[in-house]
């Protein structure tokens, strides 16, 4: 975890806490409250799910044509889009939405294809699943949260890119009280990629006075945690 200082309140144990309340603990690059199909379940698939994970659209196309409803749940929520999302079986995506799979459908953890897209920084999925129709403006996750936010918060600056260019709300507040923008600085780490998220957001026109709970603005955060460069992004776009 990336220094952080103790002025404006923001202690080291007060940050770590919020990181971990966020969900912020991360595995092989993924938000650790999203949950994959494991191998297991993998392989007691059957039928679209089964599809979905091998990526065979010639046979989600023959189901879908026999009557089978595109929209059924594991045992985890997750329908066969969910699967073949995080699975990044584009074909399968493509097959399912022409069987009228929902694109919006949440699994148990609260994730839509969109937002799981967004945290495994799959580019290809999500321009994929937005040309189709899916949104990008849903609110996702036990924090009542956007695939926006999730996305600032990893860094993920293309997929923010992508997310804005589709309408994502920029200001959205989720239930931590935390903007895209703050989480950008509060579980980033200062970094490149945080920097060009930051920049990203600033330029699309992102609020940048939205405090935290604590009344701490965008700007207090990133000179809270020493992050010079964010610090001076925010001052060059007028923040106070």
């Amino acid at each position: 975890m990336a220094r952080a200082s103790t002025r404006d309140g923001l202690g080291a144990a007060a940050l770590a806490g919020a990181i971990l309340l966020a969900g912020g603990a991360l595995t092989t690059g993924r938000a650790a409250a999203q949950t994959a199909p494991s191998a297991s379940e993998s392989a007691a698939y059957r039928g679209l799910h089964a599809a979905a994970q091998r990526g065979d659209a010639a046979e989600i196309a023959r189901l879908a044509a026999a009557g089978t409803g595109p929209d059924a749940r594991d045992a985890h929520g997750r329908t066969p889009l969910h699967v073949a999302t995080f699975a990044r079986q584009r074909a399968a995506v493509r097959a399912l939405a022409q069987a009228g799979a929902r694109l919006d459908l949440l699994e148990n953890d609260r994730y839509d294809a969109v937002t799981i897209a967004a945290v495994a920084e799959d580019t290809e999925t999500l321009a994929l699943l937005l040309s189709l129709g899916a949104s990008a403006k849903q609110m996702t996750s036990r924090y009542d949260g956007t695939a926006l936010i999730a996305a600032a918060h990893l860094g993920h600056d293309e997929v923010v890119r992508q997310l804005i260019a589709a309408g994502a709300p920029l200001d959205h507040v989720n239930n931590l009280h935390w903007t895209a923008v703050i989480e950008s600085i509060v579980l980033g780490d200062g970094g490149p990629r945080h920097q060009r998220t930051l920049d990203a957001l600033v330029r699309a026109g992102a609020d940048l006075q939205l405090a935290d709970r604590e009344g701490r603005t965008p700007l207090a955060l990133a000179r809270a945690r020493g992050y010079k460069a964010m610090e001076q992004q925010l001052l060059n776009a007028g923040a106070r």
